[in-house]
């Protein structure tokens, strides 16, 4: 039988493409044993706002911690949690299921409490994910072993994993081998996220690179209408069998 995976880094409530990458395949490995980088989509996204879009970012302990991996970085002000939960009721108030979603967005929230950046980000993908209706298991680097070199890792992961297909995100053109691929007999594809169609947001002007908790505010059931691994009536398609 087949199947497909990805690996990528957990985000912290990550736009809409990172969604379709998990619904587009069977397993999806949160890769946290890489190291964090800072200013990057590890511990912050975009939301709207009436002042235009804005970073909602988790504070983490990074001084001197200039190797630490993803699944070792730490909260370093609780409370976070709370913040985030407040400038997302008072910037998406307007928004057309923002009552609607209300109690699940604070219970979400609420629920974020752990310490640790990794468990946070995934407490989140999997709510969405539940939300949105996307049935692909989620698992961690952390389960499986991790071998020395950037595309050997990975063709090991898939391996361990039982894959018969791997599908990269496009960043990944620059520094993935595709011959160690080829020799363990696994397909390779890079995801293609396309061009998305726009919405109404609450917030003129239109931004697709925002948070998905954007296009859940203002479309509630509809959202996934506006997504690309999905079918017509919002339920999840049937994945692709190689680039979109």
């Amino acid at each position: 039988m087949s199947k497909r995976v990805a690996i990528v880094q957990s985000n912290y409530i990550p736009w809409k493409g990172y969604f379709d990458l998990i619904n587009s395949v069977d397993e999806f490995i949160l890769f946290d044993d890489m190291q964090y980088t800072r200013r990057d989509w590890r511990n912050r996204n975009k939301i709207k706002t009436s002042a235009g879009a804005i970073w909602l970012t988790i504070p983490v302990q990074v001084k001197g911690k200039y190797f630490q991996a993803i699944k070792e970085t730490s909260v370093s002000e609780p409370g976070w949690n709370e913040v985030h939960l407040k400038t997302l009721c008072a910037q998406y108030a307007r928004a057309s299921h923002f009552q609607t979603y209300r109690p699940w967005l604070e219970d979400t929230y609420h629920a974020a409490t752990s310490g640790l950046l990794s468990e946070i980000n995934r407490h989140f993908l999997s709510r969405i994910c539940d939300l949105l209706g996307i049935k692909t298991r989620m698992t961690t680097s952390m389960e499986y072993r991790i071998v020395e070199g950037k595309t050997e890792r990975l063709v090991d992961l898939c391996r361990q994993a039982d894959a018969t297909h791997y599908v990269s995100g496009p960043a990944a053109r620059d520094y993935i081998d595709p011959l160690l691929f080829e020799a363990a007999g696994i397909n390779l594809s890079f995801y293609d996220y396309g061009e998305y169609p726009i919405y109404d947001q609450v917030h003129p002007p239109f931004d697709h690179f925002v948070s998905v908790l954007d296009l859940i505010l203002n479309h509630g059931p509809d959202a996934t209408r506006y997504m690309r691994t999905f079918t017509p009536s919002g339920s999840p398609g049937t994945p692709a069998t190689g680039p979109r």
